[in-house]
């Protein structure tokens, strides 16, 4: 498979790309809307796979030509970009089995992070809304910690919540998450179900912000 990361020069693009280039021999592809941005990184990520002793190829493009080349294709943007992100990506999504997306909508005042969802109800219902006519659309990675993710000297042993309204994609994203060691994929139900999946997301950065130890807090399902 060749997954690509639009915004993978991020925190969320970077924790899933080192972990699949890392546990996995899938194809790894950074997108940036600054082309050599998305060059840079993806050296970086190439040396700090090295020194782990993984030899890995990562090639970074523009969002659209990382688009064009993805097999499944993760909106590693922030929310506020996800519409003008999707659309400027469109003419070449066509080919692609499933569009993920890990953004959550929040707001922070004095007493923490608050859910603020779009007025559809949720990124991953606004990521349906604006996807083209028969892409696919799952809503994954929600409540992981970016931090954590992109430390490869942690174990995960964390759950991912799956949304999302074909179960052939919900099915390719969950095989492609396990593969991740340590990450555990649960299916949700449908993108209906995806604003109660996105709203943990803020909880667990007040439970890191408040408690001493829980940095990298996450969410295990027994």
């Amino acid at each position: 498979m060749r997954i690509a990361l639009l915004g993978g020069t991020g925190d969320i693009g970077q924790g899933l790309a080192l972990r699949w280039a890392f546990d996995t021999d899938h194809e790894v592809i950074i997108g940036s809307r600054d082309p050599e941005k998305a060059r840079t990184k993806a050296a970086e990520y190439e040396t700090e796979l090295d020194s782990l002793g993984v030899s890995r190829s990562i090639n970074g493009f523009a969002n659209g030509m990382a688009a064009e080349r993805g097999d499944m294709v993760v909106l590693a943007v922030p929310p506020f970009h996800i519409r003008d992100t999707i659309e400027s990506v469109a003419d070449r999504l066509g080919d692609v089995d499933v569009l993920v997306t890990p953004a959550v909508g929040m707001d922070r005042d004095e007493t923490g992070f608050h859910y603020k969802p779009p007025n559809v109800g949720s990124v991953s219902e606004l990521v349906a809304d604006t996807a083209p006519d028969g892409v696919p659309v799952v809503g994954a990675f929600h409540n992981l910690s970016a931090d954590r993710l992109a430390d490869l000297s942690l174990d995960l042993d964390q759950d991912t919540l799956l949304v999302g309204d074909d179960d052939d994609a919900k099915e390719l994203v969950g095989r492609l998450a396990e593969e991740i060691d340590g990450l555990r994929a649960l299916d949700a139900g449908g993108i209906g179900n995806s604003a109660e999946v996105e709203s943990m997301t803020p909880l667990l950065i007040n439970l890191a912000l408040e408690n001493e130890g829980m940095h990298d807090v996450g969410v295990r399902f027994e």
